[in-house]
C-alpha cells in the first residue's frame, strides 16, 4: 500500500506542476480572438475621439472670426489666421493636438468665409477616411465629407 501511495503522490505532483500544452494553446487562441475583436474597435474609437481636435479648432476659428468681424466689419482672410489680434485671428494653422491643418477661404468682399480642418497625413489620423475634411462657415453651418466626397456631417460633427 505504501508503494501505491508513493506513486499516487508522484502522479499528483506532475499534474499540479503546470499547464498542459493544450491549455496553453487554448489560452493563446482565446487571447488572439479577443485581440482581433478589440484592436479594430479601439482604433475606430481613437479616430473618432481625435475628430474632437478638428471640431474644437473650427469652433475657435468661428469665435475669432466673429470677434474680428465685430472690430472690422469683415472676416479675416487666410493670411490673417496666424497673425496676432487685433490685426489677425491669432490662431495656429494646425489644430491643438496636431491632427488637422486649418485652412480658410474668404470672399473678396470679406463678408463670408469657410474654415476647413483637413487631416494631416503624418499625424496618425490619415486612416480616418470617414471624416477627411470638416468645415464651418460664416453662418455657422457645419459640414464634413469622407474620402470620396460624400456628405458625412451627422457622423463627424457629434
Amino acid at each position: 500500500m505504501a508503494a501505491y501511495a508513493g506513486r499516487l503522490n508522484v502522479a499528483r505532483a506532475r499534474s499540479d506542476s503546470g499547464f498542459t500544452w493544450l491549455e496553453v494553446l487554448t489560452a493563446l487562441v482565446v487571447a488572439g480572438v479577443l485581440a482581433a475583436i478589440a484592436i479594430p474597435s479601439w482604433r475606430t474609437h481613437l479616430l473618432r475621439a481625435r475628430r474632437g481636435d478638428a471640431t474644437a479648432a473650427l469652433i475657435e476659428v468661428q469665435k475669432a472670426q466673429d470677434a474680428f468681424f465685430g472690430r472690422t466689419a469683415r472676416y479675416a482672410d487666410s493670411a490673417r489666421l496666424t497673425m496676432p489680434a487685433p490685426g489677425g485671428l491669432g490662431l495656429a494653422a494646425v489644430s491643438a493636438r496636431g491632427f488637422y491643418r486649418i485652412e480658410m477661404a474668404t470672399t473678396a468682399d470679406g463678408l463670408s468665409y469657410t474654415a476647413t480642418a483637413n487631416v494631416v497625413g503624418t499625424a496618425g489620423q490619415s486612416d480616418d477616411t470617414r471624416c477627411v475634411a470638416l468645415s464651418v462657415d460664416h453662418l455657422g453651418q457645419r459640414r464634413a465629407v469622407d474620402g470620396d466626397g460624400n456628405d458625412r456631417t451627422p457622423d463627424c460633427w457629434r
